[in-house]
Parts: C-alpha cells; structure tokens; sequence
C-alpha cells in the first residue's frame, strides 16, 4: 500500500541518514565509493541504494568539511579509485550524530509504538 508522498519522506530519510551511514562505513578502515554503496545496500538488504549521482558529491562535500579524507591510490590490474577514511573531526561528527540518531529513533519508538524486529 503506498500513500501520497511516501515517495518524497523515503528520499528525505534517506537524505538525513547519508551522512551517518557513510561516515560509520569509513570509521574502520578506508573504503572506495563504490564499496561504500555496496555495503549500504548489501546490509540494509536493498533498502537503501545510492547510486553514483548522490553518492560521489556527498563523499566530495564530507571531504571538503575535512570529516574524511580520500586518498588515490592504484593497483595493479584495477582502476585507480579513491580511498576515503574517517578524520579526527569526523570521528566527533559520527559519535554527535550516532547520539542524535539514537535519541530519535527513540522518540520515535516511543510515539509509534514500534518495536525492534
């Protein structure tokens, strides 16, 4: 069952969740886009897709805010692609927004009467 707008509230959920989701995938170690989009969707079990027009200017506006920094880097046999990891300042954005993302899905929880699966 669909409703009018649903639409434009999973685009704009997803849009307030990007941030978040990518900076926890860079937090262990550096990833590619490419991988990055893949892990979004393979552990969100196709929920969620990003595909390149959104993804790469995002990667490219978090790195310009200096909360990941990408890295050419090239191997033999493959393409060259760009490696992005956490930064200092990233690690404190992802642990105040990890914070304010728990504290609204609670308030959520709380209000729906939605329990975790």
């Amino acid at each position: 069952m669909s409703y009018i707008g649903s639409h434009i509230l999973d685009r704009e959920l997803k849009k307030g969740s990007a941030e978040l989701l990518i900076l926890s995938l860079v937090e262990d170690r550096p990833r590619h886009g490419y991988e990055i989009g893949q892990l979004i969707e393979l552990r969100s079990r196709g929920v969620l897709h990003f595909n390149v027009g959104s993804l790469y200017p995002l990667l490219y506006r978090l790195e310009n805010r200096g909360w990941i920094r990408g890295r050419w880097v090239e191997k033999p046999g493959q393409r060259r692609r760009r490696y992005y990891r956490l930064t200092a300042a990233g690690e404190k954005v992802l642990a105040a927004q990890r914070n304010n993302w728990r504290d609204f899905v609670q308030a959520i929880t709380r209000v729906t009467g939605v329990a975790h699966a």
